[in-house]
């Protein structure tokens, strides 16, 4: 594939007199066009114009078109993978599987919807002699909000990104989205829009139900979001960014709700008897897990709390992340916050691994604190985003409970258990429940399956919105409202949404 440089807006191929440069880990870097607040409300307004007729398209014509553009994206794939390992250094293995999750949301949502049960039809039929009043003919349905932005993510180029999980959420929900491309990954961004208006032209959509704007400074974004016709908003990314859109929109004349996936560090719990029975094992295990990817993932499980006896997988974890070669991260400024971290974690825990940070490559650390300190210093529970461990060692099981009462919202907490510690795991559990969207049992959170029942979300810090998940086919609940129809005849209906 040729990269233009440019923007796709409703259909057209946008320069522009400003540009930037990628930053690629190895590769030709090349010139982008530099996105404006104008060019934003060029897209918003072809949104809307698009959502009058895309909002009322039928399930068949949306579950076709989500169809057309996973069909484009994998004729793309050998192009999305050589552009997207110079951009982001992560390995081929890796796109190739991330491309594979793209399309298969894109899939997943279309028979979502042909399914039609996201819809959550009621019907209140009328009672006209109903004493001392009739009740009136009462219709429900859930129906798409209008335009979305969504905001690219810098650790998943294509799975949370131009055509990512929030994209193909809102699309199958009927909403237009104009998407606010990721400058680590721009080259990656445009091929997949690239696809995506490859499906446009083939479906006959309403050209203006996606737009990509590349680079652009903090006005863009605030643009994006301010912008009146902007409906909602998804953003997958860190916890400072995040909460300064989630305060735009929550500032706006008319406030809409912000869905943003923004920090965690997924505490895991090492009962007594796992640790006694299988410790070691469950020390390699996460190593593995939290250098997976050199860390960049929103699962990396980074803090592992343990009783005393714990030793054995202590030592192993230590032996495995010692075994782990230095990784190319992401991009230089998530390097440089990566040692950051390392640097503001070594002020209030003790060193057992480390090595010094050397450019854009990230090698292990793990880090080891009782759990009183840990209870005292609310900067530990920050997430560092890359492959850092804390070792947290409680008193008892009831320093334990603590620890598991004090921490903030996560994505995910873990249990490592055996038979002989259910009883301790019943304690913890109606605690954990109350911190995360996804609880494990044996198992690490790093890799989360796209399906009807997860859940990627919980409370804040780890997103803004509780009842809400930004994997799985619940999250077209995001971008769809509860409208009552009333004594309105079937002709009027949007039934066949």
């Amino acid at each position: 594939m040729t990269l233009t440089g440019k923007h796709l807006i409703s259909g057209e191929w946008m320069g522009g007199d400003a540009t930037f440069r990628s930053d690629p880990a190895h590769g030709s870097a090349h010139e982008f066009a530099v996105g404006t607040p104008a060019l934003v409300d060029r897209a918003c307004e072809a949104a809307e114009e698009a959502f009058l007729d895309y909002g009322w398209s039928s399930r068949d014509d949306r579950a076709a078109f989500l169809n057309s553009v996973a069909d484009e994206i994998e004729a793309r794939g050998d192009a999305i993978t050589e552009v997207g390992s110079q951009e982001t250094g992560l390995p081929e293995a890796r796109l190739q599987g991330e491309r594979g999750r793209t399309t298969g949301q894109l899939r997943l949502f279309a028979k979502h919807i042909l399914e039609g049960d996201y819809r959550d039809l009621r019907h209140d039929a009328a009672l006209p002699d109903r004493k001392p009043l009739p009740r009136p003919d009462l219709k429900m349905i859930q129906r798409p909000i209008g335009p979305v932005a969504v905001f690219g993510a810098s650790n998943f180029p294509l799975a949370f990104s131009t055509a990512g999980g929030d994209t193909a959420a809102a699309l199958a929900a009927g909403c237009p989205v104009v998407v606010k491309g990721h400058s680590a990954h721009p080259g990656t961004g445009e091929i997949v829009a690239q696809a995506i208006d490859s499906a446009i032209r083939k479906s006959g959509v309403h050209p203006g139900v996606f737009s990509l704007i590349q680079g652009g400074r903090r006005d863009v974004g605030t643009a994006l979001v301010r912008h009146p016709l902007i409906r909602a908003v998804g953003f997958t990314g860190s916890l400072a960014g995040g909460r300064a859109l989630f305060d735009l929109c929550a500032g706006r004349p008319d406030p809409i709700p912000f869905f943003g996936e923004l920090g965690s560090v997924n505490p895991m719990f090492l009962l007594p008897e796992a640790v006694k029975a299988r410790g070691r094992e469950i020390g390699a295990g996460w190593a593995g897990s939290l250098t997976m990817g050199a860390g960049q993932f929103c699962t990396n499980p980074g803090i592992a709390v343990v009783l005393p006896g714990a030793e054995g997988f202590v030592e192993a974890t230590k032996a495995a992340l010692g075994n782990v070669e230095s990784q190319t991260m992401l991009t230089d400024g998530i390097a440089d916050a990566y040692c950051r971290g390392v640097a503001r974690v070594s002020e209030g825990a003790t060193e057992l691994l480390g090595a010094a940070c050397e450019g854009r490559e990230a090698r292990p650390y793990l880090f080891t604190m009782t759990a009183r300190n840990w209870l005292s210093s609310h900067a530990m529970q920050e997430e560092v985003f890359g492959p850092l461990g804390i070792v947290v060692t409680a008193e008892d099981t009831a320093e334990m409970a603590e620890v598991a009462r004090s921490i903030q919202g996560q994505l995910t907490c873990t249990l490592h258990m055996d038979a002989g510690d259910t009883e301790v795991a019943q304690t913890l559990m109606p605690l954990l429940e109350r911190k995360a969207g996804r609880l494990l049992v044996n198992a690490f959170p790093t890799g989360v399956e796209v399906s009807d029942a997860m859940v990627h979300g919980g409370p804040y810090p780890a997103s803004t919105n509780f009842g809400a998940t930004s994997v799985g086919t619940l999250s077209i609940r995001r971008f769809l409202r509860p409208v009552c129809y009333q004594n309105v005849p079937d002709s009027l209906l949007p039934e066949s949404n």
